[in-house]
């Protein structure tokens, strides 16, 4: 049974709605508060947190009033006490407390703590019957399985805040599951969406670093130049709505408009279309099942003129062809993707590997995954942390190799 609510069946939505923010200062996270700012009288800021950013996440607590606010660096409390001296918010610092903010009596919890540093927070929220505005790949590319077993079991209601699993929820809600034939998942395809194979493998950080349409994360843009974003993304579909590998389609939509789309047994295809602006996903969470006034610029079709699309390039994208043998393959080898992928970009970073070196670290991460015999089902938020612990282990041990063959 799916904890992502198929049909947006209307409840009474109550006056002031208590939310909690973790990652108030990231890019989702500023996207969030954006929108808390817009519509102070409907909601009321129960807790926030932070990585490391101690004074944006101080500002953040006094502007609206925060009655908790968590750094996740152990050793910033003091900092953090200091910042907001004189007011009533309490403070923690350090893994616990990121927890305890997830924890504390909110209704609505958005999880954008990025990593797999995400993924126990997120599980409070989900253990206590929290809605979760999920904006964390790693629970679900890294602990999907139990991560939405939890969530039926405890009554939590799981709400995508990508803009591609947002566009899906928004579509999935004109029909039943019994009669869905398939999902499409579109994609801008990136910098190197017309590039060679040879000038993609040569591509320097700056060139994978110009999206066309979006401004996001070094290591999001990265992959999305990969298409590794999208096979994260076809991971987390999988997971969310409770697919089959099979009933998930990624389409390339240079345009970024038209956002998710999903096909029915009679042949109809409802598509979700917006600019490409986050906080339409975010607002859609936080006011759902209602909706509530969005910040993003109107669509205007006649100004955009064409929409058009394409067929992804497997040979030229391989990443996302990995992602699909990660989910067939099951048991921990889509957090071993994750894992290994993330290495992968963090090495391109540094320059010790070729673009195009990316996804073979990956591949040649999840071949001596399989071989090693490790594959085993994951059952506890500590199984998935020990399994992208030795992936992220082993795809540097592989690491020389691969920066070696490709030059």
């Amino acid at each position: 049974m799916s904890a992502v609510p198929l049909r947006n069946n209307k409840a009474a939505a109550s006056a002031v709605r208590a939310v909690t923010v973790l990652g108030a200062t990231g890019s989702i996270g500023d996207s969030t508060m954006d929108l808390l700012r817009a519509s102070r009288d409907r909601y009321q800021v129960e807790a926030l947190t932070a990585n490391t950013n101690v004074l944006g996440l101080a500002t953040l607590a006094k502007e609206f009033g925060a009655r908790f606010a968590a750094v996740a660096d152990p050793d910033r409390l003091t900092e953090l006490k200091d910042a907001l001296a004189g007011t009533r918010t309490e403070c923690g610092a350090g893994e616990s407390a990121i927890i305890e903010a997830a924890a504390r009596p909110a209704d609505w919890v958005m999880a954008a703590v990025s990593g797999a540093a995400g993924l126990k927070p997120a599980l409070a929220a989900v253990d206590r019957g929290a809605t979760v505005a999920l904006a964390n790949k790693e629970c679900l590319v890294c602990a999907g399985d139990f991560f939405m077993q939890r969530a039926a079991k405890a009554g939590a209601c799981i709400l995508p805040a990508d803009s591609e699993h947002n566009a899906l929820f928004q579509a999935l809600g004109s029909g039943n599951r019994e009669e869905l034939v398939r999902v499409i998942i579109t994609a801008s395809g990136g910098p190197f969406r017309t590039w060679a194979s040879a000038d993609i493998e040569q591509a320097t950080l700056a060139q994978a670093l110009k999206h066309p349409n979006w401004s996001m994360g070094q290591k999001i843009t990265i992959d999305s130049a990969s298409m590794m974003n999208k096979g994260l993304e076809v991971i987390e579909a999988y997971y969310l709505f409770a697919l089959t590998p099979e009933e998930i389609d990624v389409l390339v939509h240079p345009q970024s408009i038209i956002h998710g789309m999903v096909e029915f047994s009679d042949r109809s295809v409802v598509a979700q279309l917006g600019a490409p602006d986050m906080r339409t996903p975010i607002a859609h969470c936080l006011g759902w099942p209602d909706r509530i006034v969005g910040p993003a610029a109107k669509l205007d079709l006649a100004r955009i003129g064409q929409l058009t699309f394409e067929e992804p390039d497997f040979g030229r994208f391989p990443g996302l062809r990995l992602a699909y043998d990660a989910l067939r393959t099951g048991r921990g080898a889509t957090t071993v993707y994750n894992a290994a992928n993330e290495v992968a970009v963090a090495a391109f970073i540094a320059g010790k590997i070729r673009f195009g070196a990316i996804a073979r670290l990956v591949e040649a991460t999840m071949e001596a995954w399989v071989r090693s015999g490790n594959l085993a089902p994951l059952t506890s938020a500590d199984d998935a942390i020990a399994v992208d612990h030795d992936a992220r282990n082993k795809a540097a041990t592989l690491l020389p190799q691969i920066a070696l063959k490709a030059s």
